[in-house]
């Protein structure tokens, strides 16, 4: 089930620094390009788990994806079988002649608890768990929710795989960048991450290490490895979870902090960035990179910035001129959205996105 389809310009390039990027910005966009000139056809993995009524919104985000990235694309998908020849039609359709690979995968859960693991939180969550166990030949792993958007290249972030010091397996970004407002520091009543806990909607993993990890918990003085902890975990704290897998990944963190690479709000930008006022600092510094439209906003008129970059990028035909046909009029739609708190702060959901377009066609005038 995998299929070649084509990305043009797939050349090497300098990452230059915003002009409000400062040293620091100049050095980590230096790094970045240090790693990928070493790196130079490594390809990237991405993962995906749809259910339910989540086709248009998985294609969209599938769509970002492709649109900035570089290097070459692999895309694992795990989908309802009624959905499998939706995405496969969708997909072969994509204007494209090589460099992007996709699987379709059944949901798979282990057999003696797959009904429970199935109903989790949201219908097939906790698929993204089983992962390391099921990708085995997959080393490492960038997971996405359904409901994120790509506002730069995909090889920016997996860059960070470089960064991982010898003890770190994965990164996530912070669930909340303010205390007053965090969800698990107030109401949580199991073990989580740091001060706010982390969101697992973006999360890259080095899935060797994973496998090979010896995890601490608090179930037993013996360590466990991924497949072991998983089910003794859900069984111990499923009455006091609420965000299903989500919860389970902060107790594991909570046990192992030093297995955790933090990637700043940026990386994962949500509602609760700007909906009670902006505190992202970093978005305001440097753009938003990773949209994640979680709440449903893409879908419903509560927060209609996050709507406008949606329907922006859903409607954009490949290799229509990304400055006219997108940029310049989702400014116009996110103008209209000045009311809302996320609204006053519009510009942070174009600055990266216009240094993204710039670069590609920078690129594109070398290639």
């Amino acid at each position: 089930r995998c299929k070649n389809l084509s990305v043009s310009f797939w050349n090497s390039y300098w990452m230059l620094p915003s002009d409000v990027c400062g040293v620091n910005c100049f050095w980590e966009a230096a790094f970045r390009y240090d790693y990928m000139k070493t790196h130079p056809s490594e390809k990237m993995h991405l993962a995906v788990v749809a259910c339910g009524e989540r086709l248009e919104e998985t294609v969209t985000m599938l769509r970002s994806a492709i649109i900035f990235s570089i290097r070459p694309l692999h895309f694992h998908i795990f989908a309802e079988d009624q959905l499998h020849e939706s995405f496969k039609d969708i997909l072969d359709e994509f204007p494209y002649e090589g460099k992007v690979n996709y699987t379709l995968y059944p949901i798979t859960f282990p057999t003696e608890s797959a009904a429970e693991w199935k109903k989790l939180f949201k219908p097939c969550a906790s698929q993204r768990l089983f992962l390391p166990l099921i990708l085995k030949n997959v080393d490492s792993l960038l997971y996405v929710d359904t409901d994120i958007l790509f506002l730069r290249p995909v090889d920016d972030i997996w860059s960070f795989l470089g960064k991982f010091n010898s003890t770190q397996i994965a990164a996530m970004a912070p669930e909340h960048e303010e205390p007053r407002i965090g969800w698990y520091n107030r109401f949580a009543r199991h073990p989580y991450y740091g001060v706010t806990g982390v969101n697992s909607g973006v999360m890259l993993m080095n899935m060797t290490r994973i496998r090979r990890k010896y995890f601490k918990n608090d179930m037993t003085p013996v360590r466990l490895q991924w497949g072991e902890i998983l089910m003794p975990l859900l069984k111990k704290y499923k009455l006091n979870i609420t965000w299903g897998d989500q919860d389970l990944l902060n107790i594991m963190f909570f046990h192992n902090p030093e297995s955790l690479y933090v990637f700043p709000c940026q990386w994962n930008y949500r509602p609760d960035h700007c909906i009670y006022g902006s505190n992202c600092k970093a978005a305001e510094e440097e753009g938003i990179f990773i949209l994640h439209g979680n709440r449903g906003v893409y879908h419903d008129d509560k927060q209609p910035t996050f709507r406008a970059v949606y329907e922006a990028i859903k409607n954009y035909s490949f290799g229509d001129d990304l400055l006219h046909s997108l940029l310049q009029p989702l400014e116009l739609e996110l103008q209209k959205t000045m009311h809302t708190y996320c609204g006053r702060v519009y510009k942070v959901f174009i600055k990266q996105l216009s240094k993204s377009i710039r670069d590609l066609y920078a690129r594109r005038s070398k290639g």
